[in-house]
């Protein structure tokens, strides 16, 4: 046998693999906002840790903006890095590893917490039902991509986990608004852990979402859809928690009936055509 071949053998590696391992690429500002949202990730679970049954519900509140902050970072992180032409498999693993901390973690252990008194067994089950569901999630989607290339065809295989985490937490916020007078959470809270089941089948199920990463976000091509906009854009300033809550149902939802939707109207609603012809060619 040859020698290259033996070394090959010996350490599982290709000579391509090891000179890419001798050399990790790291882009400076996508990886930066990466990593401002695992830190979200981290304080949101400082503050999980703050709350107290029958106490205020501000530091829960701080830990789900703090959750939904970091999904602002995911947003851009990788818009940044495919705008800039720097994607690269450190920022994917990297950025998988932040999930898991901002969208898994976090998510699963607030709700933990305020299931707690009531559901002591049914609380740790679901929130690591949840938790392991999205790290497979999260596995199942670096294989993919990395069998594929840093260029996906615009669509998730599974419920992404940062949208499952900003549902469950723009959910509750909205809960817990409705419940601001009380100290102690409501009949509403029976809501969650069936939330959360659903969204860890969603997660590790063959439904197809689409990523939007494809949109052209500055022209407006009618006056119905700035219309749209325009509305939108004003609902959610005024009812912040309705409108966000709505917003990432009506995501979970869209997969759900994606199937049996025309191919014209999903390609009005998810991506700008002419960069996906260019990005085809």
């Amino acid at each position: 046998m040859p020698e290259n071949g033996k070394n090959q053998a010996t350490t599982g590696q290709t000579p391509e693999s090891q000179k890419d391992g001798e050399r990790v690429r790291i882009y400076p500002l996508p990886n930066l906002l990466t990593a401002g949202n695992m830190a979200c990730g981290f304080f949101a679970l400082t503050w999980i840790f703050k709350y107290e049954q029958g106490g205020s519900f501000e530091p829960i509140m701080i830990a789900i903006r703090l959750i939904l902050l970091a999904f602002v970072f995911d947003f851009f992180d990788g818009r940044v890095a495919r705008l800039a032409h720097k994607e690269s498999r450190f920022g994917r693993e990297f950025d998988s590893l932040a999930d898991m901390v901002s969208f898994g973690v976090a998510p699963a252990f607030l709700v933990y917490r305020i299931i707690l008194p009531d559901f002591v067994k049914t609380g740790w089950m679901v929130a690591a039902v949840y938790l392991v569901c999205g790290g497979i999630r999260l596995a199942r989607f670096n294989v993919l991509a990395g069998a594929a290339g840093t260029k996906g065809n615009g669509e998730f295989l599974g419920f992404p986990i940062p949208s499952a985490a900003a549902l469950v937490v723009s959910v509750t916020m909205l809960m817990m608004s409705l419940q601001e007078q009380d100290r102690a959470p409501g009949r509403w809270r029976f809501a969650l852990p069936v939330l959360m089941i659903l969204l860890s089948w969603l997660m590790v199920s063959n439904v197809r979402y689409p990523t939007f990463k494809y949109i052209d976000w500055t022209p407006i091509r009618s006056v119905a859809v700035l219309a749209i906009v325009v509305i939108g854009a004003l609902l959610f300033v005024a009812h912040f928690e309705w409108t966000l809550a709505v917003l990432f149902v009506a995501y979970l939802l869209y997969g759900l009936v994606r199937p049996w939707v025309s191919k014209r109207w999903q390609r009005e609603i998810e991506s700008d055509e002419d960069e996906q012809d260019e990005l085809q060619s």
